[in-house]
Order: C-alpha cells, then structure tokens, then sequence
C-alpha cells in the first residue's frame, strides 16, 4: 500500500491506495491560513501542517498499516518556509498568494532576463534577505511546502525539481550568488521518483507512520495534476479548480508570451503552459460569507442558483479578489460586480461569481489559442468538479468539452502515479498516468448558451481594460494606519 498526501490551501488530504490504484481509505482536515490586512501578504502557520498531518494519521489508522511500501507529498506552490537548524519552521509560511515581494522580483527579472513574478520561490527567500535580516541569518533552508514536509519526516533536506529546465521558476546557483545570497540555504534537487529519505524514528514515535519507509519525492500539486488527470499529450489540458484555478496545456512546443507561463513539462520533450487564476474557489466561499450563507453547503448553494438564466441578467464579476496573475499579472487588480440593477439580488450575484471563473479560465485558453494552441479538452479536478452546473458553465463558456476523471483528488491520484514508477511497477510516469486514469463522465458545450456567454466574455476582458486605471489608483492609497 501507498499512503499518498497532499498539504492544499485550505486542506490537508491523505489516500491509502493499494497498487492496482484502488482507494483503501481516504481523510482530510482543514488547514488555517493566516489573516493579514494586507492584501500582499498571505501566510500559513507551517506547524499547522504538522498537527493537521497527526490528525490524518488518526484518521486513516496508519499505526496499524504494515504493508506501507513507501509515501508521496505534493503541496501547494510556490509556498517558502525558512527552516531553522533544528528542522523548525522559523517563521510564517509565505503562501502562492503571496505577493509582498513585487520589488524584489523586478531586481531578480532585471538580473535573470526573463519575468519572475513576485509570488514564487526566490523573489520570497530574498524580501527575508532584504527585509528580515536576522530571519534570514536563523534559516539553515528555504524548503517549498512539499520539501518542508518531507524534511520533517526524514530529516533530509531536499528541493522538488520536476524537470531540469524548472530552476528558472525555482533558483539556481548562479541567480543566488548574484543576489549576495547563501547557496547552502538552498538544499539540492530531487527530481520525481527518486528517493528523499526514510522516515524517522520520532515520526513513529509522534505521528504513527512507522520507521525506515521511504519517502518518494513528489513536487509542487499542479504537477501531481497533470499526471493525476493524464494531461500528457498534446491538446490536453487541466483544469486544476478548488481555492484558484489552474489551466495547464500539454504542448508540443514553448511560447513566448509574458501573459503565460512556459514549464518543462514532467514527461520530457513536452511543454507545460499555463495560466494560474488567483482566485476562483475562494471568490465564491467570500461571496457566500458576506452574503451571509457561509455555511449553506455548496450542493445547496447549487440547487439555489440553477435556475438563474446564463448571464446571471447581464450581470459579470471579476474575481481578481487577490491580484490576478494570468493573463494580465497585475498585483493592484480588485474584485468588481459590473452591470448591477435593482433587478439583481444574491442569487444573480452568486452565479454571476460562479461564471466569472469560466471567463477567467476562457481568458487563459483564449491567448493559448493566439499563440497558435491547440487546446482540444479540458480535464477538470478538484472541489469545483463535483458539481455538474459548474462544469456545464464551464463547457459552454469556453467551448470546450469537460472531462472528469474517476478520482477528482488528482493530486492525490498523481502522486500514487509517481509513487508506482518511483518503486517500478510502471517504466515511465507517461506510463503510470495513462494506464491508472479514467474518465467517469464528459459535459459537451451547449450551443445556444454559448452564444450568450461569446457577448458577455468580450465585455468581460473590456471591463478589466477599463478599469485597470482605478484598481491601480486604489492601490497608491495608503493603509489606515492604526494607533
């Protein structure tokens, strides 16, 4: 058996699958980010991560599991936790949200010749550099959320690189000396597979995962997706849905265009572009809080607003609640209700922010397409997956056919892909992927629908335009300071 984990946003969820990739037991417990009244800064105690990690072990009895034949950990990225000697977390967790270090990613972009956004790795460890000296003197690490978790259950400190070409988005020696900073707070790279460490005897001991099991490295969790839903061709594409949303293609070839992202993708000789929506899940949770249905299950929330007509009356959102990274990488960006009437109320005003994240994802696939893309299919996991409005909405605002897999924890289910390569029951991840991955169910676009949501997505990208002044106004204001 393998016990599979993945540290979310919002969650921490663990499987235990046998090798035929069935389910044997599955438990999740939330994770409690921590508030800021700055809209840059988006933290996590990682401690948390650890007791959350103890209460799952309760929950899926690993104490009594023999057979564990080795463990896998994706997490959420670009997350950075400086770790002191001890192996401790010495401060907050910045999280992928965050995005403090706007001026210490223009002086890494200036010095790399190429555009490094403010909320990965680097740009986080060198604003400690610059703005927490003493931080920064304490750190014996800088480990992603995956390596920190591995760390604290081997004693081995190691980066997840899941292609060799990822040191661009992640460091390298040479962009490290030239920011004046200490190579050795940078641990070596792991790629996918290979072994990090086995676990320690004081885990056994603390946590109930028994000694000497192999920890397998696994990486950041839009890599655990790709694999988990089989988007390892070319045409498909992920759509990685829950707190944000990720649109990853599985190309032929690379783009230059500043308004996506170009990875290496985990199978070699293919492209990973992709455009990450910074807040699409977590639009819709504050719209239920301040609407007062915070508690209403989203199942509910569903059957509520499904007979809302397509537009929500000509009403649009933007959920650029966080900033919004692609297509438009503007940190200044706000969240806005565009067209509201006296006709409007709390049901158009919830499927309005429902369909702005169909909009937004149509946004991404719209400049993939400009650059020559072939986006054939979207295969959608996580949260927002269960619900088959979503999808539908989804299908026919961007034209594309959905595609569920059987596990909508691809996460989870990618990093059981790597953990069967990793310990040889498959040649190759591509293998692993395409044989282990099913589809349960495929939502076709409805064309008439469609029709009504081409008009809107135009005014939707015209909304942005012409608002882009204000948001930007807004953030030259300064914070109420307070006594």
């Amino acid at each position: 058996m393998i016990l599979v984990l993945d540290v979310g946003t919002s969650l921490l969820k663990g499987g235990v699958f046998n090798t035929e990739a069935h389910l044997i037991a599955k438990a999740e417990a939330p994770i409690k980010l921590i508030s800021s009244e700055n809209p840059l800064y988006h933290e996590v105690d990682p401690d948390n991560w650890i007791s959350t990690l103890s209460l799952i072990s309760v929950q899926l009895g690993l104490t009594k599991l023999k057979k564990l034949e080795s463990i896998v950990v994706s997490g959420n990225g670009p997350t950075l936790v400086p770790v002191g000697i001890d192996g401790s977390a010495l401060d907050s967790a910045m999280t992928w949200m965050d995005r403090r270090g706007i001026e210490e990613a223009k002086e890494i972009s200036r010095i790399c010749g190429y555009y490094v956004d403010p909320s990965f790795y680097l740009p986080k460890a060198y604003w400690i550099y610059r703005n927490k000296p003493n931080l920064y003197k304490k750190t014996r690490y800088f480990l992603s959320c995956p390596d920190f978790m591995n760390f604290h259950l081997t004693g081995v400190a190691r980066t997840n690189l899941p292609a060799k070409d990822f040191t661009r988005y992640i460091w390298s020696e040479q962009i490290i000396k030239d920011l004046d900073m200490d190579t050795e707070k940078f641990p070596p790279f792991v790629k996918p597979g290979e072994i990090v460490g086995k676990v320690k005897k004081e885990i056994e001991q603390t946590i109930g995962i028994r000694e000497g099991i192999p920890v397998i490295a696994g990486g950041p969790d839009f890599i655990m997706s790709l694999l988990g839903t089989a988007t390892i061709c070319p045409g498909r594409a992920c759509d990685r849905s829950g707190t944000s949303e990720g649109i990853n293609l599985c190309s032929h070839k690379p783009v230059r265009d500043s308004r996506l992202m170009t990875l290496p993708h985990v199978i070699e000789g293919y492209h990973n572009i992709s455009g990450i929506i910074t807040a699409s899940g977590k639009a819709l949770e504050w719209f239920k809080t301040i609407s007062g249905k915070k508690e209403l299950d989203y199942e509910t929330l569903f059957e509520d607003i499904c007979d809302i007509q397509a537009g929500s009356k000509k009403l649009l959102f933007l959920p650029y609640l966080v900033g919004e990274r692609a297509p438009i990488w503007d940190p200044n960006a706000r969240g806005a209700f565009i067209g509201l009437t006296l006709n409007h109320g709390r049901r158009e005003m919830t499927r309005a922010v429902v369909e702005s994240v169909g909009y937004a994802m149509r946004d991404v696939i719209t400049v993939m397409e400009e650059d020559g893309l072939k986006v054939e299919e979207l295969r959608v996991t996580g949260s927002q997956a269960k619900s088959p409005l979503w999808n539908q909405i989804k299908a026919d605002i961007t034209g594309k056919k959905i595609l569920v897999p059987e596990h909508l924890d691809s996460e989870l289910f990618g990093g059981l892909c790597i953990a069967l390569y990793g310990l040889r029951y498959h040649n190759s991840l591509s293998e692993a992927s395409e044989k282990m991955v099913t589809i349960r169910k495929t939502y076709l676009p409805q064309t008439e629908t469609k029709k009504i949501y081409d008009e809107l997505f135009s005014l939707y990208r015209e909304s942005y335009r012409g608002l882009k002044g204000v948001f930007e106004g807004l953030s030259h204001i300064p914070d109420e300071e307070r006594p």
